[in-house]
Parts: structure tokens; C-alpha cells; sequence
């Protein structure tokens, strides 16, 4: 009968482990010292159940992404409970509140001996209406918000990324003690890799993260096309989580003339990703909606500057003027005049080098595993 702390998640994982999950788990593990379980979906598609650095137990993937959470709801339940049964005490880490629904089942089938955290990444209130449009959008966000409510007020603790979604952690969950720390970065894997050349000598522009609508990368390519040198080349990093969006940007690039200056490259890993940044002149993320995207931290870890948006936790990350520059959301001549900034900026190596010290400031693995230390003994202080 032992103590076991087990994330909660519809994430996919898959063996072996990526470099950036690997070092994460080893960190956690050894960090925490406590029996360590992760559940989620298998990406191979079947059942799987492996220990590397912790043990995960995860579920099949389904073929279409929509029936994920269906088949969450309907499977994890099963999973958690033959999880906990043989143990004395469990703290459940949910990765959002939605996932956190079946958590507050598990505390009410066994009562004292489950704890519930639940973490707070994004405005969970709109970001998937962000994403992609959705059918019978007004009744979908009423079950959505019912479903989170329900699972807020079975929460022992809360965890957030930035400030705004503390906000709302305090909204749902007044009677919880709430923890904040930023999620997990691979800090060598941008720290450690070289510039090829100062940023005062670099051209291109690099933007990193999935494609879909509320990412704003359709307004990215149109402030490129307008304000970029014609010797920049735009590097367009991620998964098309969202296809129909993907190919539009496409056919953006080609109707405004710049097809053979943007190019989609897709998800790479971490220091694959690294080289990027640190062969661009300035990164940017123009999203509508953000947690506290570690993407920005990663760019300015490599000494480059970045243009993001006043929204979320982004002006947190970046200091206007100082380490990048702040724009409004969806303002196209605003990211098209930062973009002149950067080309044009007098002390842009300054900007470069005052990103990265901030970076190295703000985030340490020994500071994430102290924010889980400190959320897990939260969770235990407030139960009764």
C-alpha cells in the first residue's frame, strides 16, 4: 500500500520517450520521490503499459481526433480505479479542467483517499472555440463550463502558468490554495545550442507552434509580405493541428506572393527547433490566446527577441522594447511595424542578449519540481 501521485491527461505518448518527456519524468521522478504513474492515450493507437523514468498506462487512440474525450470519459474512469485500489493514498494531477471531471468521480467513489489538483494552462473558457468551429457552439460551452464547475469544486489545490489563468483558478476554485509555476521546457536543448550568427545578422523570421486559427499565423504571413525584407524567409513551425486552416495559409502565402519566402515545416523536435531560433532575427507568436507559452521563453533562451501578443501570460514573458515587443491581438499593422522594428532597431544584439538573461532567469528545472513539491503539499494541507 503506497503513496502515488498520477497524472491525468488525454496527451499522447509514445515509446520511447522524446528527449524533452524523458528528461522531464526523470526530473519529476527523482524530484519528487514518490511513486510516479502517467495516463493517457498510447500514439501507436493500441493499449500500451511501460515504464520509462515513471510508468505510464495508456489508453488506444482513437482514429478520429473528435472521439478522444468520449473515449477518455467513457475508458479512463475503469483505468483510474484499478490504479488507486491498491494503493493507500493517490493525488491526482489533472492536466485541465475538463480532464479533471473524472478525477471529482474518483474522489466521490473514494473519498479521503484521493486528492485533486487541477492545472490551468490556457483559457480553458474559449480556446477551443479558437481552434476550430464548433456545432451548437452556445450549448457545448454551457456543458463545457457545467463540466468544469463540477470539477473545480472537488479540487484539494490548483496549479497555474501566468497570472491570467490564476485568475481564473481563484474564479472556479475560491476555497483552494492555488500554486504557480511555469510548464516543463527543456532548457538545455535552447540554452546550449550556438547562434550561427548574432541576431543583428540573421533574416528570418520564426514562428512555433500548432496551426489553427486562434494562433493568428494568418496575420503573421500577411504583416511578413508587407514589412519583411525580400531576403527574409518566414519558418512556419508546427503540427497543422487544424487542416482546413493549414492549407488556407498555404494558399495565403501564394495569392499574396510570398510562397517561396514561407516555409511550413511541420513538428520537429526540441533542438531541431532550437537551430531555428537560433538562425532567426526575431520569433513571434501573434496568438488571440495564451496560458504562459513556454515557446517564448524557448526563443529567448536562444538569444532571439520576440514579437507576441498582449494577451494571456505573454507580457510576463516579454519586456517591450527590452526583450521583444508587444502588440494588440489580431492588429496586422502593429505586427507589421514591430517586424520593421526588428529589421530597423538600432541595438537589436542588445535586445537579443537581454532575451536570453531573462530566460535563464525566469525558469529552472529545480524551480519545477519545487512548484510540484509545493502543489502536492498544498493539496494534502487543504483536505480535510
Amino acid at each position: 500500500m503506497t503513496h502515488a501521485l498520477i497524472w491525468l491527461s488525454s496527451a499522447r505518448y509514445s515509446q520511447p520517450l522524446d528527449d524533452t518527456q524523458r528528461a522531464k519524468w526523470r526530473l519529476l521522478a527523482a524530484g519528487l520521490e514518490q511513486e510516479i504513474l502517467v495516463t493517457g492515450f498510447a500514439a501507436a493507437g493500441t493499449p500500451a503499459h511501460f515504464v520509462e523514468e515513471v510508468a505510464f498506462h495508456l489508453l488506444p487512440t482513437p482514429r478520429r481526433a473528435a472521439l478522444r474525450y468520449a473515449l477518455y470519459y467513457a475508458q479512463m474512469p475503469r483505468l483510474l480505479r484499478r490504479l488507486i485500489t491498491p494503493r493507500a493514498r493517490v493525488t491526482l494531477i489533472a492536466q485541465s479542467p475538463f480532464e479533471a471531471v473524472v478525477g471529482a468521480w474518483m474522489k466521490q467513489r473514494f473519498g479521503d483517499k484521493v486528492r485533486l489538483v487541477i492545472e490551468n494552462h490556457n483559457n480553458f473558457e474559449i480556446d477551443l472555440f479558437l481552434q476550430r468551429r464548433v456545432p451548437l457552439r452556445p450549448l457545448v460551452q454551457r456543458l463545457m463550463m457545467a463540466a468544469a464547475r463540477y470539477a473545480f469544486r472537488h479540487a484539494d489545490a490548483t496549479r497555474a502558468v501566468s497570472a491570467t489563468t490564476e485568475e481564473r483558478c481563484k474564479a472556479y476554485a475560491p476555497h483552494a490554495p492555488h500554486v504557480r509555476f511555469m510548464a516543463w521546457s527543456d532548457v538545455s536543448a535552447f540554452a546550449d545550442v550556438p547562434r550561427a550568427r548574432p541576431a543583428a545578422q540573421c533574416v528570418d523570421v520564426v514562428y512555433a507552434g500548432v496551426l489553427r486559427p486562434g494562433k493568428g499565423v494568418h496575420l503573421l504571413i500577411e504583416a511578413f509580405a508587407q514589412a519583411a525584407p525580400p531576403e527574409a524567409t518566414l519558418y512556419v513551425v508546427g503540427e497543422p493541428q487544424n487542416a482546413e486552416y493549414a492549407a488556407q495559409l498555404v494558399a495565403q502565402a501564394q495569392a499574396l506572393g510570398v510562397a517561396e519566402r514561407v516555409r511550413f515545416v511541420g513538428k520537429v523536435p526540441q533542438r531541431e527547433l532550437a537551430a531555428y531560433f537560433a538562425r532567426a532575427r526575431v520569433a513571434a507568436l501573434p496568438s488571440f490566446s495564451e496560458g504562459l507559452p513556454r515557446v517564448v521563453l524557448e526563443a529567448m533562451l536562444t538569444g532571439t527577441p520576440v514579437i507576441g501578443t498582449r494577451v494571456g501570460g505573454i507580457p510576463e514573458l516579454i519586456r517591450d522594447g527590452e526583450t521583444g515587443w508587444l502588440i494588440p491581438p489580431g492588429d496586422v499593422p502593429a505586427l507589421a511595424e514591430a517586424l520593421r522594428c526588428a529589421y530597423q532597431h538600432p541595438h537589436v544584439e542588445a535586445l537579443a542578449g537581454a532575451a536570453r538573461r531573462f530566460a535563464l532567469d525566469f525558469f529552472s528545472p529545480e524551480r519545477y519540481v519545487e512548484g510540484y513539491r509545493a502543489l502536492v503539499a498544498a493539496a494534502d494541507k487543504s483536505h480535510p
